[in-house]
């Protein structure tokens, strides 16, 4: 298995010169990144390969008319560089501002183009507040991708913060069991941690990143393997997006197949207003009603995830149509007094985002 890394489109044979040409104006603006076991898995003869369109650069991300590099507002919420404290039980940890492989519709585009320092930098701190602040019993620590640091440093992270007895959850956000799957199942120290620190009472939950039954490949699936022997909790979120995901049977095949190898669906994420994205993105409306058929074709197992956006305001989830309204619901709010909330709005088949909706008709708390 070659274990390389290609960061520059003119290093895939793959890919037409009068293409790579056009193609280069859009790696200038939002860079190309893959590990060749992942490119391996395009069908290069398939105009629609989902892996193709994951990872190789699309001219349609430049002429997106999206701006910004932080849909969330996640600047509101960071208390030190690298650590976000949004909602009252939970804490966030950018660990890193590199992954294995850039999807094209990333969301935290900021941390490899505008700022790169906001990862955390000083861990001293970061467990300091978290030991003050007794009401967090969950730490996220995601990125860019966690396990693209090296286990050395890792370890230290996960142990300090085992030690504070409040956090009972520690949760990796990754997409390494999709773009190199290699590098956690060959690594036997991190493994050996992972077990060694996910306790009966206490466990440590992998959050994997599916988006296409085609990335679920025999070496993906060692690594799964690897981390349920390592006694770590999986479940899967992932995001809907245009010509990849947006179809009732391409994402239940997902769901089902996940629900098979013992990652079940946790979220269905609508994909974030971040520049370049546009053409990844679904219209609300219309991915309610793919998602709602998805789940037609699952079992109870398989269609769990919710449909959701992560809103500045909170977590929002897409909870039913009418014939002339949506109805939201605050899954999480920022704000705790408005969790559960719900929101209803005259419908917009164009929105893409709750900011879209002008016309809210009732609101209420439940």
């Amino acid at each position: 298995m070659n274990y390389r890394i290609k960061t520059k489109l003119k290093q895939l044979n793959e890919i037409p010169l009068n293409t790579l040409k056009e193609l280069e104006k859009v790696e200038k603006l939002y860079p190309f990144k893959a590990y060749e076991y992942y490119l391996s898995l395009i069908n290069w003869n398939d105009p629609d390969d989902p892996i193709k369109k994951l990872i190789i650069p699309d001219t349609s991300e430049i002429a997106d008319t999206w701006k910004g590099f932080d849909p969330s507002d996640e600047k509101k919420y960071t208390v030190l560089p690298g650590l976000e404290h949004k909602y009252t039980s939970v804490c966030l940890i950018l660990l890193s501002n590199v992954c294995a492989g850039i999807c094209r519709y990333c969301f935290r585009k900021r941390l490899f183009k505008v700022n790169k320092k906001d990862i955390l930098t000083d861990y001293t701190k970061a467990i300091e507040y978290i030991k003050t602040h007794k009401e967090i019993n969950n730490v996220l620590i995601t990125g860019g991708d966690p396990f693209i640091v090296k286990t050395e440093k890792l370890i230290p992270l996960i142990e300090k913060l085992r030690e504070i007895e409040h956090v009972k959850i520690i949760r990796f956000g990754t997409r390494m069991p999709q773009f190199f799957p290699m590098r956690i199942y060959q690594d036997k120290i991190l493994l050996e941690a992972l077990k060694k620190f996910s306790l009966t009472d206490k466990r440590v939950y992998i959050i994997t990143h599916y988006v296409h039954e085609k990335e679920i490949t025999k070496e993906s699936l060692k690594c799964i393997e690897s981390l349920i022997n390592s006694k770590t909790i999986l479940a899967n979120q992932t995001p809907l997006i245009r010509g990849i995901s947006d179809s009732p049977e391409a994402l239940s095949s997902l769901f089902n197949k996940l629900s098979y190898i013992g990652v079940p669906p946790y979220y269905i994420f609508q994909c974030r207003p971040a520049a370049g994205n546009k053409s990844f993105s679904v219209p609300i409306e219309e991915g309610f009603k793919i998602v709602e058929s998805a789940k037609k074709y699952c079992s109870g197992l398989a269609k769990r995830a919710k449909y959701v956006m992560s809103h500045s305001s909170g977590k929002v989830e897409i909870l039913a149509l009418t014939k002339d309204k949506i109805i939201f619901k605050y899954h999480r709010a920022a704000n705790v007094k408005e969790s559960g909330k719900i929101m209803i709005f005259k419908r917009n088949e164009k929105a893409y985002w709750l900011d879209d909706y002008t016309e809210l008709l009732e609101e209420y708390y439940i």
